[in-house]
């Protein structure tokens, strides 16, 4: 039988869904240099299958790193 079209778009969903919205997400709560924010929400959100791996790849070594970012917890 195979699998049929809207299997096929359920599961890519299913997929690349929880990618797409960490993405969003992390953009969102960083801070970046410039227009770089606006310029990788526009890919995430018009490039939905290859913006979110490219963000994790190149972008997200782009951000601003604040005071306590990377710094371990104090206690």
């Amino acid at each position: 039988m195979g699998i049929g079209l809207t299997e096929l778009i359920i599961l890519l969903f299913v997929i690349f869904a929880p990618i797409w919205f960490v993405a969003f997400l992390d953009i969102l709560k960083n801070d970046f240099k410039g227009n770089e924010k606006l310029i990788w929400l526009l890919v995430v959100i018009f490039v939905p299958f290859i913006g979110p791996p490219c963000y994790f790849f190149i972008g997200f070594k782009q951000k601003i790193r604040g005071k306590n970012q990377g710094s371990p917890p104090l206690g």
